[in-house]
């Protein structure tokens, strides 16, 4: 695969990254089959992994620990976060110093590593000053904990902030931010792509398959049904208007697809890695065939008839549902911030 440079670090990450939120009790529960689709990944070509602390309440880390572990861990640029609920004390969760470095530790041990290359900020938090959260990562980076840290799921303004932050009181900077992008998730395009771009952010979208519905086990016809609906309800509940007409997006994506000689996957893989804001895009296998099917993502180049057509389909800067954008903000989730009392 043709490497490409993480933001302003340097460094040099396949355009693939191995999401291993599948790895572990939320997805293959197999600890020996997790190792292999692991080290197939870094035999093709992938040299980034990017995992969590939350992932199968931190089964996730110890799987792809395992894995490095047989390998030069040298040769693998890993990504982990902190930020979700690890257990029931009030403080176990968040963006504060207390649990940024508590974590970062719990993190290591669970990866049996000296050092996290990019530690990442789950979630926003706004509790938490972002100061408090910047100084504890810089700190962590002094100490040679984790070389470089990123954010996820931020709001395009939050991240300008965080940038104006760091310079202003002398921190280290977020390096990376981690959004949910694929063709049937777009509103990154109006604004967080290109304040990326602005600040030199490398960006790693997460779920270029739409949470599976780009899979090709979607579509007109079809069961339409989720194991991760569990977990996520709201981006595969069909009662939903935006999750109905993603049904009928998907039987044009695939006769698109068809027509440019692609599978679906790869056109959905193709498409999140053709913009120029994205650095890597995260797959997220749960089985060998799933890793050999999205591999091939990693080579395709659109033609703009392509891209024009995708363009029609679904328009730039649009979700198809407004509940896969991966993080409401309280204004709009916690009715009393809009009421006088």
């Amino acid at each position: 695969m043709e490497l490409r440079t993480l933001g302003r670090t340097g460094v040099k990450v396949s355009p693939l990254c191995l999401g291993a939120m599948m790895f572990g009790e939320w997805g293959n529960p197999d600890h020996d089959e997790s190792v292999r689709i692991i080290h197939r990944a870094l035999d093709a070509g992938i040299n980034f992994i990017d995992t969590a602390d939350v992932y199968s309440a931190g089964e996730s880390e110890e799987i792809v620990g395992k894995a490095l572990g047989q390998v030069d861990r040298s040769s693998v640029v890993l990504a982990t976060k902190a930020h979700g609920r690890m257990g029931s004390d009030a403080n176990m969760a968040g963006n504060s110093r207390r649990w940024i470095v508590a974590e970062c530790e719990a993190s290591l041990r669970r990866l049996g590593t000296d050092w996290i290359d990019l530690y990442q900020i789950h979630r926003p938090d706004p509790d938490t000053d972002i100061d408090e959260t910047l100084g504890a990562l810089t700190d962590l980076v002094r100490a040679g904990k984790i070389r470089y840290f990123g954010s996820s799921t931020f709001p395009a303004h939050e991240v300008v902030e965080a940038q104006w932050v760091a310079e202003r009181r002398g921190r280290e900077r977020f390096a990376t931010e981690q959004p949910p992008y694929s063709i049937l998730v777009r509103s990154i395009e109006r604004d967080l792509l290109p304040v990326c771009q602005k600040y030199g952010l490398g960006v790693l979208p997460w779920s270029p398959l739409g949470g599976g519905w780009l899979s090709g086990r979607f579509g007109p016809g079809r069961d339409n049904t989720s194991r991760r609906a569990r977990r996520v309800p709201g981006r595969y509940d069909l009662s939903l208007p935006g999750n109905r007409r993603k049904i009928e997006v998907v039987g044009q994506l695939e006769a698109l697809a068809a027509g440019a000689g692609l599978s679906l996957i790869e056109l959905a893989v193709g498409f999140v890695l053709e913009h120029p804001a994205v650095t890597s895009a995260i797959i997220g296998p749960r089985t060998m065939e799933h890793l050999e099917s999205q591999l091939p993502g990693a080579d395709v180049r659109l033609s703009s008839d392509v891209l024009d057509r995708l363009d029609e389909i679904v328009p730039p800067g649009t979700n198809l549902n407004p509940g896969d954008a991966g993080w409401e903000p309280p204004a709009l989730s916690d009715p009393s911030t809009r009421r006088r009392r």
